[in-house]
């Protein structure tokens, strides 16, 4: 079976048809209009549904799925994650990657110095910040997402490698 990826989880209905306020897992919230299907996972189950309609309404999306009809349908979906087949992810511009691509990712310094690895990306609206953990002492590090301290990102070899400011170490 293909990994799966979330794009947004279920936070509330939205009026009587079976509408649903989705919170976005994206960059990219018009992208919702373009999906057909979905999958609906809760509770350890995942159900395909076919994507009746959707828009972006604010900072939500509001979709209604095939099969879901009424808010008391919409509303036994609250808590629900929506996602697609990776296969079906936008492509990125070139050095643009997803999260779930950097969490996990073992960081050096240029020198060839193990930090540890990603375990967390904090936004913080200027740039992402890379929560770095040393699993042999526990110690974190917070890398600035910046082009100027990431030299190079190998998704291949699951390796970033980072030029950090005096001080920051």
């Amino acid at each position: 079976m293909e990994q799966s990826v979330a794009i947004g989880k279920v936070v509330t209905t939205h009026g009587v048809k079976g509408g649903m306020k989705v919170q976005p897992l994206s960059d990219n919230p018009e992208r919702i209009k373009e999906l057909s299907r979905v999958f609906v996972e809760k509770d350890g189950h995942s159900a395909a549904r076919d994507v009746v309609e959707a828009f972006v309404h604010g900072r939500a999306w509001v979709i209604r799925l095939e099969g879901i009809d009424s808010c008391d349908a919409a509303r036994e979906l609250v808590g629900a994650m929506l996602t697609i087949p990776i296969s079906e992810r936008l492509p990125l511009p070139e050095n643009s990657y997803y999260l779930d691509q950097i969490i996990g990712l073992d960081v050096y310094t240029v020198d060839g110095t193990y930090l540890g690895s990603i375990i967390n990306v904090l936004e913080t609206g200027s740039n992402d910040v890379y929560v770095v953990e040393n699993k042999a002492d526990g110690r974190q590090v917070l890398i600035p997402a910046l082009k100027a301290v990431v030299k190079s990102i190998d998704l291949d070899t699951g390796r970033m490698e980072v030029d950090p400011p005096e001080g920051l170490l």
